[in-house]
């Protein structure tokens, strides 16, 4: 790979205008890795539920086993923000993810059904490399206090979406009207685009991205790591294979890496361990914001394949492609519109502090969920309700991430110290595997525990299962509104 470093970081960090041109690389790279992620996401646990060439799981067991998935792919962000910190660097992290994702995508194309597994336990460590390294290259793009940090995480965030929204709705059409191994091979294309894309722009991010430079007698590091992360294939196929695996991995890996943070944290000023306190209040909210939102992969994806009807507007939609890219069309209407907004605010010094943006985001969510629970009032005696009101939940939840998932990602680089911020930008993706881990639960919850239920029956247990996650967003928010002047002073400067 090219490590070229004509550039300086001076010179990338003072450019002119909004966005630096080295975002718009990223932005293309992130897009069709995204494409991938949320194309595989959006067909797991139909592929699962399938009785005909898939893997014939009940309701309640593809949510579980959709959660463990979801949650191991999370999880992985932190092991790869570790190795790229103090290793690899994160574009060799990110080149190396990129390979085991083609990888796993190509072995599920081959034959999804006798190698899921494999193929998913590949795409999960590929993941984990690739993920939290390009949005900590985004981050270092801007001077620590650049007004135009949010924004370009906005604008990042928009890209990340483009790729979900063609993915999300693609694959889940293609396997749906051609077949499945057509699907996961579209998947292993557009990831091969991806990996391309930065290859040949990676000569303008000048010293960003390159490794640490280690100790002589330590340069072999790099390949154990290679060949470390290929020998957890087979481990990490069994743990996800096997939900009750996953449930001893979560209750170890959270505390182990609070444990890890805290060591770390001695060598650190008390203002710096003030940040990263803050920093922990944002993560451990994330873990319910994304236990609510990450109900589209599970449950929602099996709600839209039985009760929505199938056109928005007047306009023929598939409902499931509708639940997997509605979410992403909304943000990338808005995601550019709402970063404007904040500088807007921001040169008024009218601007809502951070923990008032999460707030704000559960309060959306919670609105989006009671919006999911009301169209039970719109169904027919076949269980079947309006996709329309279904889009529109979607329309208001995208606020609600707009709020917090970007700005998350960018909070993570500013009250991270700058040797730490690969491990707290993995800490950041750690919280969406419990958050993932925690959806699987509760979408399992949701199931009707009557096989012989009607439809109308099923219809109702997941809505009232909607109402009581509204609820308690609802209480999320209020929450972090209320603490938010004391989380506020451990932040400092940061805004």
């Amino acid at each position: 790979m090219n490590t070229s470093s004509a550039l300086t970081l001076q010179e990338i960090q003072d450019f002119k205008g909004k966005y630096p041109k080295q975002l718009w690389y990223l932005f293309f790279s992130e897009m069709w890795e995204r494409f991938c992620f949320y194309g595989m996401r959006g067909m797991l646990v139909l592929f699962m539920v399938d009785k005909v060439v898939g893997l014939q799981m009940k309701d309640d067991a593809a949510n579980l086993q959709y959660g463990a998935t979801q949650a191991f792919v999370y999880a992985f962000t932190f092991i790869g923000g570790l190795f790229a910190d103090k290793i690899l660097g994160f574009r060799k992290s990110l080149f190396w993810g990129g390979i085991l994702m083609i990888v796993g995508s190509c072995i599920l194309a081959f034959d999804p059904h006798n190698f899921f597994f494999l193929g998913i336990s590949f795409t999960i460590i590929g993941t984990g490399f690739f993920k939290p390294n390009i949005s900590t290259m985004v981050g270092t793009l801007y001077k620590n206090g650049d007004s135009r940090t949010d924004a370009g995480f906005s604008l990042f965030y928009a890209g990340i979406n483009v790729g979900a929204l063609l993915g999300g709705y693609a694959c889940v059409v293609v396997a749906k009207e051609y077949s499945w191994n057509l699907a996961f091979g579209l998947a292993a294309i557009v990831m091969t685009i991806s990996l391309v894309t930065f290859i040949f722009t990676q000569k303008t991010l000048g010293p960003i991205g390159l490794p640490p430079v280690l100790e002589k007698n330590k340069s072999w590091y790099e390949y154990a790591v290679y060949i470390g992360s290929l020998g957890l294939i087979p481990i990490i196929m069994a743990m996800v294979s096997k939900t009750e695996y996953t449930d001893w991995f979560m209750y170890i890996i959270g505390p182990c890496t609070l444990v890890y943070i805290l060591y770390e944290m001695r060598s650190f000023s008390a203002a710096e361990n003030k940040k990263l306190f803050a920093a922990l209040v944002f993560i451990i909210f994330s873990i319910l914001f994304w236990a609510f939102f990450e109900q589209s992969g599970g449950s929602l994806s099996l709600f839209a394949a039985s009760h929505l009807t199938d056109n928005v507007m007047g306009i023929p939609l598939d409902p499931n492609g509708v639940n997997n890219s509605s979410n992403s069309l909304f943000v990338i209407i808005f995601a550019a519109l709402l970063g404007m907004v904040w500088i807007w605010m921001g040169k008024r010094k009218i601007e809502p502090n951070t923990l008032i943006k999460f707030g704000l985001g559960f309060l959306f969510l919670a609105a989006g969920f009671y919006i999911f629970y009301y169209t039970k009032f719109f169904a027919d005696a076949n269980g079947v309700t309006s996709l329309n009101l279904f889009t529109f939940g979607w329309f208001i939840i995208t606020f609600g991430e707009l709020c917090l998932s970007p700005i998350g990602m960018s909070i993570m680089t500013k009250l991270s110290p700058k040797r730490m911020q690969g491990v707290m930008m993995g800490m950041w993706f750690l919280a969406s595997a419990y958050g993932q881990y925690a959806a699987g639960i509760l979408g399992a919850g949701m199931v009707n525990p009557n096989e012989n239920a009607t439809a109308s029956e099923k219809l109702v247990s997941y809505t009232d299962g909607y109402y009581q996650l509204a609820i308690y967003a609802l209480i999320a928010g209020l929450v972090l509104i209320i603490i938010s002047p004391f989380v506020k002073k451990m932040m400092g400067e940061v805004k």
